[in-house]
């Protein structure tokens, strides 16, 4: 048990299932499902509230069956010691039921309202967070890479939801831009958080390589995910010029902006500010692909 399960006062159950989930990001992944069905539909319908509803079911109960699998890792690191599991609210027992009935009725939503494609791709996600991901973080320090699949399924869930294919080379490139901006998000986290990781027992990058170079090659992935971005109206994912200069406009702050990385020392101040950048540029990219419909009206 945690020194935060011993000292840390009982929360509100309520608090408590938000934070097992991790509304936040399981709410930030289910908004970029948004930009997927968007982008088939051409619009926005009802099919959109089930859609995004599916998916945050399935990502909470991914996220809480996350917390289970790694509480014991999650209790010997500060930044994590006083989630749920760790802190005594919950038993780990209890957090897998809760998992299982949130992914449960999240599957059967995509598939009830929608169609199989989707409640399966709904799924792999979970499938490969949990059962792949999850685990490779405790043997390999690259993890985030082959891991990184979960951050293009979101856009693709939504995409087959709305009645398109997943084959669709519309959906995969856009689904590529996800897939490569999750890795500089997740290297970022490391550089931040490399002591904690480390003493939990997870290999990381600033072990391996040091952190000025984990610095260059988390700019060097930040640039691939800004340089992505050329394929959405390539593939008519993007196709009003608002939109475009939105998401160009976007991908030029993102660079400029983490052009600090490249300097000779670099501090945890910094790799929370570029942290902060990736993640508004991804509200970017998703918001230019939502309203790419209504500038073309």
């Amino acid at each position: 048990m945690s020194v935060a399960a011993l000292s840390a006062p009982k929360t509100h159950p309520v608090s408590t299932f938000l934070e097992l989930t991790k509304l936040r990001i399981s709410g930030a992944s289910t908004f970029t499902a948004a930009a997927g069905y968007v982008a088939f539909r051409r619009g926005a319908d009802a099919g959109l509230v089930t859609t995004l509803l599916g998916i945050l079911l399935l990502a909470m109960g991914s996220s809480a069956l996350n917390e289970v699998q790694e509480h014991r890792y999650d209790a010997l690191m500060p930044r994590t010691a006083n989630r749920p599991i760790p802190r005594g609210d919950l038993s780990p027992a209890l957090g897998a039921l809760i998992a299982a009935v949130l992914a449960l009725a999240g599957f059967l939503v995509l598939l009830l309202a929608h169609n199989l494609a989707s409640a399966l791709l709904g799924a792999l996600a979970l499938a490969w967070y949990n059962g792949f991901y999850t685990p490779l973080k405790r043997i390999s320090a690259f993890a985030v890479v082959p891991g990184s699949l979960i951050g293009a399924l979101p856009p693709a869930i939504g995409w087959t939801a709305a009645g398109g294919s997943a084959a669709d080379p519309s959906v995969l490139a856009l689904a590529f831009v996800f897939f490569i901006w999750q890795v500089p998000h997740f290297w970022l986290l490391v550089g931040l958080h490399a002591e904690g990781y480390e003493g939990a027992g997870y290999p990381t990058l600033v072990g391996l390589l040091g952190r000025p170079r984990l610095s260059r090659l988390t700019f060097t992935w930040t640039c691939a995910t800004a340089a992505a971005c050329g394929l959405l109206p390539l593939f008519r994912v993007l196709g009003s010029w608002p939109a475009e200069i939105m998401l160009g406009l976007g991908a030029l702050w993102l660079i400029t902006g983490s052009l600090p990385l490249l300097r000779p020392a670099q501090d945890a101040p910094l790799y929370r500010r570029v942290f902060m950048n990736i993640n508004l540029f991804a509200l970017v990219l998703t918001a230019a692909v939502i309203l790419d419909p209504f500038f073309t009206r």
